[in-house]
């Protein structure tokens, strides 16, 4: 079993990228709204604003998703990198996002079944 992890840089690409891996019979992902130490800096380094327009400043620079999911093998992961890439364009360009993937030492509490 393999663990797969991708920061999505564009909350945009969402539905698209979990499309892209349903295709490919991934069925369980979790996502987790994140924020990288690039985000945080930018958002300490802003003038607070104490009026109403403060909570919608807060909305105007999207953060990110982290999604993980498990497969069966390195290749199914390499699929998933390809989907990814499919959708948000090359990895290795900037603003797209971050995918790694490791084998597991070992995996309790998911079913066989439910793996992938």
């Amino acid at each position: 079993m393999y663990m797969v992890m991708f920061v999505l840089h564009d909350p945009d690409q969402l539905d698209a990228v979990l499309d892209a891996w349903c295709q490919l019979g991934v069925s369980g992902v979790t996502i987790i709204e994140s924020s990288g130490i690039y985000r945080r800096r930018a958002q300490q380094q802003r003038i607070p604003l104490h009026f109403l327009f403060e909570s919608l400043a807060d909305h105007t620079e999207a953060g990110n998703y982290t999604l993980f999911t498990l497969v069966e093998s390195e290749e199914r992961a390499r699929q998933c990198a390809e989907a990814v890439e499919a959708v948000v364009g090359d990895l290795r360009e900037p603003n797209t996002g971050v995918l790694a993937a490791w084998p597991l030492a070992f995996l309790r509490g998911v079913p066989k079944h439910g793996a992938e």
